[in-house]
């Protein structure tokens, strides 16, 4: 028996990314909340938002990839390697915004590289930044011998430590991204033409739209982006390791999948991938307020990508129940 039309909005509303994802943020906090009363004090509350805000960054670019079909595997390694150039140059008596425009450079560069192999040598998304995840790593590790670099100049921390109007300057770094992602996505042609290439690449490619060049400028963004959050993670943590970020690119693709992102292409929003971020950070505060042994964390990730593939898997095939 078919159901009417009031029956399969209904269950539109229901089974919408936002709706499931607001439900299970609401009922992740009140779970927490019940074993933990000090989950929802506001000190903890601000500290989810700000260390949530480096892996939202890194998030954001990624959505941007899997709109164009691709993935970037190399995010993680490109936020050790970009953070180093940074706190190298800083202490090497270089003026703090030159530092900082330089690791914002490295991790574009390395974006660059991926978006070039990629969109003009046309190899698969998925072997060339798993290239450059290692080669980023081994960079970083060549450039201090496995040491980490620390003691930067209090402007140089900032991005990571400050505060501004009672908001931790990360959350402002982070919304800022948002809303400059926003006018691009959603307000320019450029946001057009990546959601075209993704929904429908041989359309793309027969009409006037420059698909190499697009391409390409994603993962360079993907690339900025995780420079950017290098600089955070350096400034919050005073120092800059050849071994941060490990774990940033499966946390961005999780929070990015959760959100409604989908590798066929052409389907995702930056406010899905913000929910996204936010659940991801609500399970990792979780696990750090209850005293679970952190080693989870990267199991409950993995169950989420499966998870969030089958549940919007099926609702595209018209059966979410």
């Amino acid at each position: 028996m078919k159901a009417g039309k009031g029956g399969v909005l209904t269950r539109k509303v229901l089974f919408s990314p936002y709706v499931v994802l607001g439900s299970v943020l609401a009922a992740l906090c009140a779970a927490l909340a019940l074993m933990e009363p000090r989950f929802l004090t506001v000190s903890n509350l601000v500290n989810i938002l700000r260390q949530s805000s480096i892996l939202g960054i890194i998030a954001l670019g990624m959505t941007c990839v899997i709109l164009v079909r691709g993935i970037d595997l190399s995010v993680g390694s490109v936020v050790a390697l970009s953070s180093l150039v940074g706190a190298a140059l800083v202490k090497g008596g270089v003026p703090f915004y030159a530092a900082w425009g330089a690791a914002l450079l490295a991790g574009g560069a390395c974006g660059a590289l991926n978006g070039f192999t990629v969109a003009w040598m046309r190899v698969p998304p998925f072997i060339v930044t798993l290239g450059m995840m290692g080669a980023a790593r081994g960079a970083a590790l060549l450039f201090t011998g496995g040491a980490p670099i620390s003691g930067f100049p209090e402007v140089f921390r900032l991005p990571g430590t400050g505060w501004f109007a009672g908001v931790p300057l990360p959350v402002l770094v982070f919304a800022g991204v948002f809303a400059a992602l926003f006018v691009l996505l959603e307000l320019s042609s450029w946001g057009e033409q990546v959601r075209s290439i993704g929904s429908n690449p041989v359309a793309a490619w027969g009409s006037a739209i420059p698909v190499p060049a697009i391409t390409a400028s994603v993962f360079v963004l993907s690339g900025v982006l995780a420079g950017l959050a290098g600089l955070v993670l350096a400034g919050r943590l005073d120092a800059a390791q050849p071994t941060a970020g490990l774990g940033y690119e499966f946390g961005a693709i999780a929070a990015a999948v959760l959100g409604g992102s989908q590798f066929s292409g052409g389907k995702g929003t930056l406010f899905g991938t913000l929910m996204g971020v936010l659940i991801m950070g609500v399970i990792g505060n979780g696990i750090n307020v209850l005293n679970v042994n952190p080693f989870y964390e990267q199991v409950v990730r993995g169950l989420v990508i499966a998870a969030a593939l089958v549940f919007y898997g099926r609702v595209s095939a018209g059966n979410p129940a």
